[in-house]
Parts: structure tokens; sequence; C-alpha cells
């Protein structure tokens, strides 16, 4: 499975899970009057929404270049996936924190205990399904020899689509566990106000995530390297040509999830003829490719050791 159909299948798993939450959840709250049940259906709203713009990025970034977008539309999916930062910060935890905060102000008895607590089952199996699949395809992402904790796949991962809907489905799945831990505790105590506190936890582990997504997208939209692996595999490459003396700048840029520009300055031997150079940038390029598919476009400058006659 190539990693654009692996991306729309993690945001469209995602978008059927929170879909058939969502209206659950809205019923739910308004026979149990829960402030945390509530919160968890502003959540699922926000969810379907966020998953919604993450397709629109998807498709958009796969135009072709044009005049004005000469190296493609790689980054739309960057700017989208900020813009479901900015919409999971201001309406998902803003909400939330809103909710919690009016019924401390209005205490309110959850009512319908049972019907709660079976939606919260039920969203703890879709989400929990959405989230074994953007698990595994955040895992793909990375060699197999590379050992990795989720979170420094998060860091490595250049497809927001996958680690956003990763970092949104944890979330869910703790604020499943946060109304569970709130309603139970309010209906063993008697106590409306343990309800409030966690839509208030909620709202406020929505917006530590969103602030998350934020950085990580920033980074790629304002022009983040490749992996530092691969820009190494990428030296070793031309480094291992003879004719190659050495490497004096290597950048590169990632402008799409599969979208990397290389450019380079090549310092090559002073006997080579002018046909010589372009057979080796060839072979350089190939190789390069053949290693790296991601590498869609490199521009290789030959230089030479001073003293050339």
């Amino acid at each position: 499975m190539s990693s654009q159909a692996q991306s729309r299948r993690v945001v469209h798993w995602a978008i059927a899970a929170n879909a058939a939450l969502t209206v659950s959840k809205f019923i739910v709250a308004a026979f149990s009057g829960s402030s945390a049940i509530l919160s968890e259906g502003i959540h699922s709203v926000v969810d379907t929404l966020n998953e919604g713009l993450l397709l629109l990025g998807l498709r958009r970034s796969r135009r072709a270049p044009d005049i004005v977008h000469p190296f493609g539309h790689g980054k739309e999916l960057y700017f989208w996936s900020l813009m479901v930062a900015v919409l999971l910060f201001g309406v998902g935890g803003g909400m939330a924190i809103y909710e919690g905060i009016t019924h401390l102000r209005h205490p309110q008895v959850t009512q319908s205990y049972g019907w709660t607590c079976l939606v919260l089952g039920l969203a703890a199996v879709f989400e929990g399904s959405s989230f074994a699949v953007a698990y595994r395809a955040l895992g793909a992402q990375r060699e197999a020899a590379t050992p990795a904790k989720w979170w420094s796949r998060i860091r490595r991962s250049k497809d927001p689509s996958v680690f956003t809907v990763f970092l949104e489905d944890l979330a869910a799945l703790a604020g499943i566990v946060i109304a569970f831990a709130g309603i139970t505790l309010g209906v063993i105590f008697h106590n409306p106000y343990f309800d409030g506190v966690a839509s208030l936890l909620i709202g406020g582990m929505l917006t530590t995530v969103a602030i998350a997504l934020a950085h990580e997208t920033r980074k790629l939209l304002v022009g983040e390297t490749a992996p530092l692996d691969v820009v190494q595999d990428i030296r070793q490459v031309m480094e291992s040509q003879p004719e190659v003396a050495g490497v004096d700048s290597l950048l590169t840029m990632q402008l799409g999830p599969e979208d990397i520009l290389v450019m380079a300055d090549l310092q090559l031997r002073n006997d080579m003829s002018g046909g010589q150079q372009i057979a080796l940038l060839e072979r350089i390029e190939n190789n390069t490719r053949a290693r790296h598919p991601a590498v869609k476009r490199m521009s290789l400058q030959p230089r030479h050791p001073p003293g050339r006659s």
C-alpha cells in the first residue's frame, strides 16, 4: 500500500469512528446532563471536521506543479494540518473548558448513568480501533531497524495526516477515561462537581494536544529538512563515488510527506571532462532516488578544488 493510500485509509477510518460516536454522545449528554459527555461530543464533532480538513489537504497536495507552484502543492497538507490544530485548540479545547466552567457554576447531577457508561464503552471501542490503525501506519513510516518510541515516531514523521489522527485518537481515549472517572466519582459521592472538573481536564488535554500539533506542523510548513538519517545516507551516496572529492554543501527540504528537495555542491576531480561530469551527476541522482524514492527533485552543482589550471 502506498504512503498516500495508507494516509487516506487512516483518515477515513477515523472519520467513520467519530461520525458513529458524535450523535450518540450528544443524545446521552441531553438525557444525562453530563458536562463531560457533552465535552466528549464536542470533541467528536471537532475530530470529524478535522479529518475532513485532512482529506481536503491530501487531495489538494496531490495537484501537479504549475507556473505559480513549480515545486508542487505538497505543503497544502501542512497548511490544512495547521488549521486542524487551530480548530482543535479554539473549538475543542475552548468549548470543553467553557462547558466545564458553566457546569461548576451551575452544577447538575448526572442522570442515566448506565446509558452514559454504554456510550463511553462504545466510544472506547471505536476510538481504539481508529487509534490502532493510526499507530500501525505511524510505525510503518520508520525503518524496522530503527528502534523508536511513539513520540519519536511523531517527531520523525513527515505525514501530518497520520500523526494528527494518532494524537487525536490518543486524546480521545484519554478523554473517555477522564469522563468516565468524573461521572463515576460524581455518582458515587453524589457530587456533580466531579463532572465539571472532568470537562476542564478534557479541555486542557485537547489544548495541549493542539499546541503539540501546531508545533510539529509549523516546522514542516516553514521548510523542515528531511530526516537526518536520510540526509546522512544521501551524503554517503555522493561521497561513495570515487570522482567526488567532497560535499561542500548538502541542503534538503521536505516539500510533502513523500516529496524531498535535495541541493548539493560537489567537489569533483580536476581531470574530469564535461561528459564525465554529466554522467557522474546522473549516476548520483539515480542511486539516490533508488535508495530514497521520496527524493523527487535534485540540483547538483559541480565544483573543483582550488588550484585547477
